[in-house]
């Protein structure tokens, strides 16, 4: 059991620093990297509090803490990609949103640009 947690506390804080590394190199914005930051660091303290875990196991009415920290961190990470699905879905639909609006605009363009070459040329 020592063995997992201190795995899991190492990869949480690799985990956190690829976060800040990923936030210092603008490739994720800031309010993504607080809650990824949130869940390592809610990871980090689960991995380092082994009397944390036993209370929460036992209340669960699990016989084996290290479950504990499997299914919270389970849990965190299954939110978080939910989460990122839900933004990548709402910038898809604004996407195909802003593409139908400079559609239209190339439309009256292409209107207005014809009327004033039929203009121009009955001018002459």
């Amino acid at each position: 059991m020592d063995r997992l947690l201190w795995w899991t506390s190492v990869l949480s804080v690799v985990l956190i620093v690829m976060v800040l590394t990923a936030l210092r190199r603008a490739h994720i914005r800031v309010e993504y990297s607080v809650t990824w930051l949130i869940a390592c660091v809610a990871l980090f303290a689960l991995s380092r509090s082994k009397t944390l875990l036993e209370w929460i196991a036992s209340a669960l009415g699990l016989g084996f803490a290290p479950t504990v920290l499997v299914l919270i961190s389970g849990f965190i990470f299954v939110v978080m990609f939910f989460w990122t699905c839900v933004v990548i879905s709402r910038l898809r639909d604004d996407n195909i949103a802003l593409a139908q609006r400079v559609a239209i605009l190339e439309f009256h363009l292409n209107r207005v640009k014809a009327l004033s070459d039929s203009a121009a040329g009955q001018g002459q």
